[in-house]
């Protein structure tokens, strides 16, 4: 048996092994990274070359032949397989469900690697017949006649804009079945933006960075200090060294996306490919691919964007580093800021990593010389940080206290825009029995069920249950059900009221679920018109609004007294975020917190000396119980239908690891419920895992990951590991 006969193929399932598979006479040899599909079972699985073999441990007349294979060349190229390889080692996930989750949709289902234009993608145009019409043709057909005239005014217009702006797809089909309009190229996006002239600070930092060699710089800069900029022309001395250098930039949210592709694409022109689950599968592919062919010179995405190939890699960002949403919850558990370092260290290329509120982690990593800090501590328009106030939130109407409402009504008097933050989506978080107290929970959680008005249910937002509202309560069938606490719904609609001289944008995961509709929104933002913004985590992260002068947060004290060991880190955060989203325009800004703790020692720091003083005085209090980022620590999880069957299989597990445990030197701390025990009909349960170094921690939970792959385990029983975990439930 020769070696091109066999090969090894990681396949998507939860198992911790490569298969072996028999390649057809006629298929000579199959590069690895490729595409292959195989027998598996009954089924029929797409999997990814890794290895050929000269001999495999299963008797040559077991091995079933593949089927196809799919691609002439790597769909996974070395160095991309190579940072899966390991990823997948540290976080003890499953190879092939490691390289699954880093190809588009349509690859893991076997489509070709060839761009295709998307529907959405699509751009239309009269033909010379079309042009040729007269103002007053088609009038008994208004709806084609008003598409006519739009293309007319806008010749190129995509199918997805013109959806946007209320056309019907069957009158775009109706010009075409006439000889009047036909898909075209897109047009050009020419570079429209000037490079803006760099203060001393921006002009230190970019001077700092060296793009020979590998180097993670952490750009620590205040809110509005124009990180962005920094990045821009980063990329612009980059592209001057080398033409063909791609640059990989990585944003937190979908939300962020839109403002940050137009920055990019005003300076950059059509060279800018984007990656995220707002797109349709087509769309994703096609990005994917002008960044593997190296026709895309930027390419801009969320998480997964990490995992794109980059023919030219010159340069990676990534923005806002601090947010949790790097960190994948569930399946191939990763940290794409974690794993940008490790790609970047591959690639010798550097990497920047900007936020205004630094993780701990990152600020550890500038102090023990691992990272390079490049501070920006002064906005970029000059203006002094803004004046932040703290109110006793005791004494309030619908969550607003006195004070609030009135310096709302000083700055909208003045012109300006009022930013008000509330992380509680629906109206209220509770409905309340006057009568006797009881509260109408979630028959699946451990959670109140959350009133929405629009439309009118309950909704759990950790299972996804909704039912009606409740007329009587089930508990002593009385009829004084009464909303409790404060969401979004209810801050708009009691300030719709107050204020009813200016509009009130809702601005949270129920207002912008539609295509578009957030940059609808930002759009009337952006206006400049006095308004009042309401909204969650979505309005905290790296907005720029000029015309916002005032940022009240309702509620601060779920940080402080949050159980997680994060919860302090998150909210000086939260609160630094929010309040830079004031006086980014030509008047300082304001902010007040609303809190019944006032005094509490770690707000009082971060108010009168900053993130900075803060986050070292968080890093201490690290250090002395020693947690991360000074001793490493992973999760093991286990979650099941009946309440003691977690429990029991966690804490069996912990005493047959213990010698390996003490022989390593790690300690096991629980199991212990997770901090919200019952979620969508399932107990959890959890035992951490605490290393003296992440050497031994790896050793340890390699045993372990083998150990649990060895065993039988309850039927119904979920297990998962998760290294570095941000979520402590």
């Amino acid at each position: 048996m020769t070696a091109q006969r066999i090969i090894q193929v990681a396949l998507p399932v939860p198992l911790r092994r490569v298969f072996d598979y028999l390649l057809p006479n006629e298929q000579h040899k199959t590069a690895i990274g490729a595409r292959v599909e195989v027998p598996f079972g009954h089924r029929t699985l797409i999997g990814i070359v890794l290895k050929h073999a000269s001999q495999s441990d299963t008797p040559t007349d077991r091995l079933k032949p593949i089927t196809t294979v799919l691609d002439p060349t790597p769909a996974v190229n070395d160095e991309l397989l190579q940072l899966l390889l390991w990823a997948a080692d540290y976080y003890q996930c499953p190879i092939g469900e490691a390289l699954q989750a880093a190809l588009p949709v349509l690859l893991r289902q076997g489509a070709a690697m060839t761009p295709q234009l998307s529907t959405a993608e699509q751009c239309w145009q009269l033909t010379t017949e079309g042009l040729g019409l007269p103002d007053n043709a088609l009038a008994k057909a208004p709806k084609q006649a008003q598409l006519l005239h739009q293309l007319r005014e806008r010749p190129g217009t995509t199918w997805q804009a013109l959806k946007e702006a209320g056309f019907a797809r069957d009158a775009l089909l109706r010009l075409q079945e006439k000889g009047l309009a036909h898909t075209c190229a897109a047009p050009p996006i020419t570079n429209s933006e000037s490079p803006l002239n760099l203060n001393a600070e921006q002009q230190a930092a970019l001077d700092a960075i060296s793009f020979e060699r590998y180097q993670t710089y952490l750009l620590d800069g205040a809110t509005g200090s124009g990180k962005t900029e920094v990045y821009l022309q980063a990329i612009a001395r980059l592209r001057e060294g080398a033409e063909q250098a791609q640059t990989l930039v990585l944003v937190p949210e979908i939300g962020l996306t839109p403002q940050t592709i137009k920055r990019f694409a005003r300076r950059f022109g059509a060279s800018v490919a984007v990656l995220h689950s707002g797109l349709n599968d087509r769309e994703r592919l096609n990005s994917w691919l002008r960044a593997a062919s190296g026709e895309a010179s930027i390419i801009i995405g969320t998480r997964s964007a990490l995992f794109t190939p980059l023919k030219n890699p010159g340069l990676i960002i990534i923005d806002e580093e601090h947010d949790t949403s790097f960190k994948q919850q569930d399946g191939f558990r990763y940290s794409a800021r974690d794993l940008a370092c490790v790609r970047a260290k591959n690639l010798n290329i550097p990497l920047i990593l900007g936020s205004a509120t630094p993780a701990l982690e990152s600020l550890h990593n500038v102090n023990t010389g691992r990272f390079q800090a490049l501070p920006l501590r002064h906005r970029a328009n000059r203006q002094a940080a803004p004046l932040i106030n703290v109110i006793d939130s005791s004494d309030h109407h619908q969550g607003l206290a006195a004070e609030s409402l009135l310096a709302i009504e000083q700055h909208l008097a003045q012109g300006n825009q009022v930013l008000v933050f509330l992380n509680r989506r629906g109206f209220a978080p509770a409905l309340k029995c006057r009568d006797c107290g009881a509260v109408v929970n979630c028959p699946n959680c451990d959670a109140r069920l959350t009133l929405h008005h629009n439309p009118r249910h309950l909704h759990c937002h950790h299972c996804d249950f909704q039912r009606p509202i409740l007329r009587t309560c089930e508990s002593c069938h009385g009829h004084h059900l009464e909303p409790i606490g404060q969401g979004t719904e209810r801050s708009e609609q009691a300030l719709n009221q107050r204020f009813t001289s200016v509009p009130v944008w809702r601005i949270d995961r129920d207002s912008t679920r539609q295509k578009g509709a957030l940059e609808d929104l930002f759009t009337r933002i952006n206006s400049g018109e006095p308004c009042i913004l309401v909204g969650t985590q979505m309005l905290a992260k790296g907005h720029h609004f000029p015309k916002v002068s005032l940022a009240i947060i309702l509620d601060v004290d779920g940080g402080l007294l949050s159980a997680d060991f994060r919860g302090p880190e998150r909210l000086g955060q939260l609160i630094t975020q929010v309040a830079g989203r004031s006086g980014r325009g030509d008047r300082r800004g304001e902010v007040i917190l609303q809190t019944q703790n006032r005094h509490h020692p770690l707000l009082q720091r971060l108010i009168q000396q900053g993130y900075s003083a803060f986050a070292a005085t968080l890093l201490e209090e690290r250090q002395m119980s020693q947690m991360p980022p000074f001793l490493p620590i992973a999760l093991v999880r286990a979650d099941a239908p009946e309440a003691d069957s977690p429990h029991q299989f966690l804490n069996q597990l912990r005493q047959s690891l213990a010698p390996l445990a003490e022989q390593n030197a790690v300690q096991m701390l629980g199991p212990m419920p997770a901090l919200m025990e019952k979620k969508g009909q399932r107990y959890r349960h959890l035992l951490q895992v605490r290393g003296p170094s992440r050497h031994a921690l790896q050793a340890f939970l390699r045993a372990l990951a083998e150990h649990l792959d060895s065993i039988k385990t309850p039927r119904h029983l979920r297990w998962s590991i998760d290294v570095d975990p941000q979520d402590m439930s």
